[in-house]
């Protein structure tokens, strides 16, 4: 069996020593028919039949390539428990790699009876959930963040990429599935300026948001709601993010007509949704929806197309240095005219709407984050900490350390 392991399957056996025992993530190989070819976890039959029972194998014939492509999927169900699944390319068999499974938070043997209530009961189903409900107290319990954490480090290690968590759950466009955090799990005044950015880049069209959200989803995975329905439970977290996000957008620009009719249809598509999974793609769709019709309404109208093109591709690129050269190529423009044409369309000059732009993000790193000055200025592709120090001085007349003691202050 070694001779037959490719080098991505060492690398994952080598993976496996790294997850603490304690965690309980497994990891599970199946073929593109659901069938079970090898997993970590060898003492619980009731896990391995739970992801037959509940769909997961289901869900696996029925993805395609494209999807697997983009990054890990994440698949869950209707009691609330949740898997990724990702593929490592270099095999032609298409071996698919699960890991979990998990709940974000304690399950509730009332939450899961009512569960499942909703799923088929193929032959052996009753006798199994009587004893997944036995041994819920064993579940494997692993915060959002946490989870998705492993679940990037196994997909890279499988894959040789370096995908960030904006690439978890991608079915179309993707995004992390919101789901309620225990209380006591929440760092109150971090999430509210997480949260506060998150909102913050709706108002503005920022198109520049992966950061953003990335370091929000990370600290808090939504509203934390209970109730006797995991996936009613699931659905009023997203709804209230869809509400809050509307509203932003609405006060970015948007139009009501447009701002509610757009939320409600979002809303509409979350009440429809069977299965918890199927939020990713819809959340991060209505998240990015939003950010850029707002962005089209705060165009600048005296800026040409070639300026505000120049424009956002500098929003899309803060974290590299940015040259003039390839400015001018992107547009097709010569240096001289494009600094020209930018300065008397702008009234800036390009290195200084790049500072700009940069300390405006910083701002809002400092406000809703707790990095280092220090990591801010590498974020931002600064030369120097000193030289950032520096620039955000000159701009906003005090230092980042300044800035975030007067914030903190307030």
């Amino acid at each position: 069996m070694a001779d037959t392991m490719t080098q991505a399957e060492r690398n994952l056996t080598l993976l496996e020593r790294v997850i603490p025992d304690n965690e309980k993530l497994y990891i599970w190989c199946y073929d593109r028919d659901g069938r079970l070819i090898a997993t970590s976890c060898r003492d619980s039959a009731v896990l391995q039949d739970a992801f037959m029972y509940l769909g997961g194998a289901k869900k696996i014939s029925a993805l395609s390539p494209e999807e697997t492509d983009r990054g890990p999927v994440l698949i869950g169900s209707s009691v609330g428990m949740q898997w990724a699944v990702t593929r490592e390319h270099e095999r032609s068999n298409e071996l698919f790699f699960v890991i979990g499974p998990v709940f974000y938070q304690p399950p509730l043997a009332e939450e899961i009876r009512f569960g499942l209530t909703k799923v088929e009961h193929p032959s052996g189903f009753i006798a199994w959930s009587q004893d997944f409900l036995a041994a819920l107290h064993e579940m494997p319990v692993l915060p959002y963040n946490v989870f998705i954490r492993y679940v990037l480090m196994i997909h890279n290690v499988l894959t040789g990429d370096h995908l960030g968590v904006e690439a978890v759950g991608k079915t179309e466009t993707g995004m992390e599935h919101i789901s309620a955090s225990p209380a006591e799990q929440r760092d109150r005044s971090r999430v509210y300026a997480a949260e506060k950015a998150m909102l913050q880049v709706v108002r503005e069209g920022d198109i520049n948001y992966q950061d953003i959200l990335q370091d929000s989803v990370l600290l808090s995975t939504g509203v934390p709601v209970r109730g006797k329905d995991p996936l009613r439970a699931a659905k009023t977290s997203i709804i209230v993010f869809t509400s809050l996000v509307c509203r932003a957008a609405i006060e970015g620009g948007l139009s009501p007509e447009v701002g509610y009719s757009l939320g409600d249809s979002y809303i509409q598509a979350v009440e429809d949704c069977n299965d918890s999974s199927e939020f990713s793609a819809l959340a991060y769709t209505m998240y990015r929806d939003f950010i850029y019709r707002v962005h089209q309404i705060r165009l600048n109208p005296n800026y040409s197309h070639a300026v505000q093109k120049v424009c956002d591709f500098i929003s899309l690129s803060l974290n590299r240095k940015i040259k003039t050269s390839e400015l001018a190529e992107l547009v097709g423009y010569s240096e001289y005219y494009l600094t020209e044409k930018f300065r008397k369309e702008t009234g800036q000059s390009v290195s200084s709407y790049i500072r700009q732009v940069k300390i405006d993000r910083a701002k809002v790193l400092l406000e809703s984050t707790d990095l280092s000055v220090r990591d801010i200025a590498e974020r931002l592709a600064f030369n120097t900490p000193n030289y950032f120090i520096q620039t955000f001085r000159e701009i906003t007349g005090e230092t980042p350390a300044q800035y975030r003691r007067k914030l903190n202050s307030e």
